[in-house]
């Protein structure tokens, strides 16, 4: 349904902050995810505020005339996040994007949601500090985006999640009040924690317009390289096993043959045509007792070959691991992916959960590459199949839901890092029980007249349905 935003027309925004052009709209009607899978609705406004007060200032109007808001920045979310549901306004955060306030001596950088992850690492690098929990899109996508998806990545075994290293938030809330969560300070035992409520609630609590975040001192060893196994079942015994012996590692990554391969076809690359485990290090001191343990602890899992890289060889495994999603797509002409999968589980669960997978491959006869971030139990995958082919893809949907399931069987959850949106809605309930109950009313607490990015995370908004409180 359109909905009619000229009033935005009369709110003290320049000109160029406000477009109902179709080119416009056209290019905020999806996100990567969306994208790729056919997920496109088109805003009816978009609007670009460049501070706090612009964002309250439309936020206020849309509430008070019932016109949906959605947040939206770099749009590399992968399921359906950023894409405005219920058309309406297109809220774009990527002017927000500058430097508020750096304090070194106290290992903080106050920032708008608008700035890129990597732009972080790069105002701070001089001081030799930088910010831990960068997922692997960091040069591409912005603070607020990480935040709203509680964004992870490689470096999660050593460093945790955005939320562990976010101190404080500034908040517009769906009537346009301005909160801020949180403190500067190391710690705090006062009151609700409203900064873990918010990160993580992909926009549909409030919208972040400032976050501080915590820094810390680049380690002066970093080492790594890769580890080749003669079968996937070794390879997942011997993170696992890593991790339980305290390994100090700071990423910890899975790669399948089949992604193996897929590299070198889209890179041309050299990676073995095996099982391996990429594999990275940082320490101020003692890194190489870290690996000999690590390679002490592989060689019980029958580890064909322990490599440590030099700087160039490094580049070159990253670079490897960071392009499987394109070459994913690239692999096989007469076949596409059907989702993204980021489920993750219990480290002592890993194993079951990637040969559960390989199963599914070996007796459909169809190609699903698994890799991931192994060593906190992520596993990325998903299911390839020929789009024209209704049996066949079908079947591929099935396969892709019967890991999530089984990622939720083993106490594990849905997404790790990509966050609900539109795309895995099904399984909120199924994980959350009757905690989704609680959900809703914080939900209708806060935005009760559902403006704030519609349409996302509660099932039952899935077909256009309205948030109504306790289902039973």
């Amino acid at each position: 349904m359109t909905r009619d935003c000229s009033f935005l027309e009369d709110l003290s925004l320049a000109a160029d902050q406000v477009s109902f052009a179709t080119g416009p709209r056209e290019s905020r009607a999806a996100d990567w995810g969306a994208e790729r899978y056919g997920r496109r609705v088109t805003p009816d406004a978009v609007v670009w505020p460049e501070s706090t007060a612009d964002v309250a200032a439309v936020l206020e109007a849309a509430t008070d005339r019932g016109v949906p808001v959605t947040p939206y920045a770099a749009g590399t979310g992968l399921e359906g996040n950023a894409v405005p549901a219920r058309r309406g306004i297109s809220l774009d955060l990527t002017r927000m994007d500058n430097v508020r306030d750096y304090r070194p001596d106290d290992f903080q950088i106050d920032v708008g949601p608008g700035i890129i992850g990597s732009a972080v690492d790069e105002y701070v690098a001089s001081d030799g500090l930088f910010f831990p929990p960068l997922p692997s899109s960091g040069d591409v996508a912005t603070v607020g985006g990480m935040l709203a998806t509680d964004a992870s990545g490689m470096r999660t075994v050593k460093y945790g999640e955005v939320s562990d290293w976010t101190r404080r938030l500034e908040v517009v809330l769906a009537d346009g009040t301005v909160i801020e969560t949180g403190t500067r300070a190391a710690k705090s035992s006062s009151g609700y924690n409203l900064t873990d409520l918010f990160v993580g609630s992909e926009g549909t609590l409030g919208v972040i317009t400032e976050a501080t975040l915590e820094l810390a001192g680049r380690p002066e060893q970093i080492r790594g390289g890769r580890a080749v196994f003669g079968s996937l079942d070794d390879a997942t015994a011997a993170v696992s096993d890593a991790i339980r012996s305290g390994v100090d590692v700071a990423t910890i990554e899975l790669i399948d043959e089949l992604s193996a391969r897929m590299a070198n076809a889209y890179l041309d690359a050299a990676l073995p045509a095996s099982p391996m485990v990429f594999l990275e290090f940082h320490a101020n001191h003692g890194v190489d007792a870290e690996i000999d343990l690590c390679e002490l602890i592989f060689e019980d899992h029958g580890v064909e070959r322990f490599e440590i890289a030099d700087e160039a060889a490094m580049t070159e495994l990253w670079t490897a691991r960071t392009e499987l999603a394109p070459a994913t797509s690239a692999y096989d002409p007469d076949r596409e992916m059907i989702h993204p999968g980021d489920v993750t589980v219990p480290i002592s669960a890993y194993a079951d959960l990637v040969r559960f997978a390989k199963d599914l491959e070996a007796d459909h006869d169809l190609l699903i590459p698994c890799f991931g971030h192994a060593g906190d139990g992520n596993l990325h995958y998903t299911v390839l199949v020929d789009h024209d082919d209704p049996e066949e893809l079908a079947l591929g949907e099935d396969l892709y839901r019967r890991v999530v399931r089984r990622a939720i069987d083993l106490d594990g959850t849905a997404t790790g890092e990509h966050g609900i949106g539109a795309g895995k809605q099904a399984y909120l309930e199924l994980e959350h029980g009757d905690a989704v109950d609680v959900m809703r009313a914080i939900k209708l607490a806060l935005d009760p007249t559902d403006t704030l990015n519609p349409g996302k995370l509660f099932p039952e908004t899935r077909a256009g349905g309205r948030i109504e409180g306790r289902r039973r």
